[in-house]
């Protein structure tokens, strides 16, 4: 699959953001608002989203708030109405919303801890990929992205030099699963581009600051967010299978 990084292309079109009230979500909308697109601003607590679309509407963008969580099959479902009232095609789907879990050690982690992580960071983009595929089909240039995370890959976490003294156990294989789904998406779906990201600089060690992480990370949200909004505005010869990071090609 083509690795190679592509400058983002300004086209409008309807874009839905997944956990988009607040941090890279809510960069994402932003930018993804101000390059011209309707933004379908996903967000679990619908009060939240709405506050989000006002704190974005002096930019002049286009947002819809759509009531989402996606561990939920019922709110998934109502989301693909709200969205089809509106348009007929998705050019855009930002599957984001994610839960970090717990910093349990392995030897006491628990299966409820990790279907707890797993049911929004895997089952999650699962339910509302398949769920908006009929619309991202319809699109002339369908692009997906996942919100992944550096400590899903292998080449990372298996690395000598990474040394992370907490435990996310239920975080870091959630990542590494939603990497594998990426790549089997994309291989299934070569009309539809589906790319992984990570909002950070993995060979610098640096991740954006949002909620998730007691915002510790030396990047910015708006600074994350640029591999998510580079996939997100893709060419038609842009590359599919890819795991990005802000500043090039991450390995698996």
């Amino acid at each position: 699959m083509n690795t190679d990084l592509t400058q983002p292309t300004q086209q409008a079109g309807h874009a839905l953001v997944t956990g988009a009230n607040k941090g890279l979500g809510f960069e994402t909308a932003r930018r993804l608002g101000e390059l011209g697109y309707t933004v379908f601003l996903g967000s679990r607590d619908e009060q939240r989203g709405k506050e989000a679309a006002a704190a974005l509407a002096d930019s002049g963008s286009d947002i819809v708030v759509v009531p989402l969580d996606v561990a939920s099959d019922e709110s998934v479902a109502e989301a693909l109405r709200i969205v089809g009232e509106r348009t007929d095609r998705l050019d855009v789907l930002v599957n984001n919303a994610g839960a970090p879990g717990h910093m349990v050690h392995p030897g006491q982690a628990t299966p409820e801890e990790l279907h707890g992580v797993y049911d929004v960071n895997v089952y999650g983009p699962v339910r509302v990929t398949n769920a908006f595929l009929p619309l991202l089909e319809a699109a002339d240039n369908p692009r997906v992205v996942m919100v992944s995370s550096g400590i899903g890959s292998f080449t990372v976490t298996a690395g000598d030099e990474y040394r992370l003294p907490l435990h996310e156990f239920a975080y870091s294989s959630s990542k590494a699963a939603l990497n594998m789904i990426t790549v089997r998406y994309a291989q299934a779906y070569p009309g539809i581009k589906f790319n992984a990201i990570t909002p950070g600089e993995v060979a610098n060690g640096k991740f954006a600051a949002t909620d998730m992480n007691q915002h510790r990370g030396q990047l910015t949200a708006a600074e994350g967010s640029d591999p998510i909004v580079e996939r997100a505005t893709l060419g038609a010869d842009g590359p599919t299978g890819t795991f990005i990071d802000r500043l090039g090609p991450v390995g698996w």
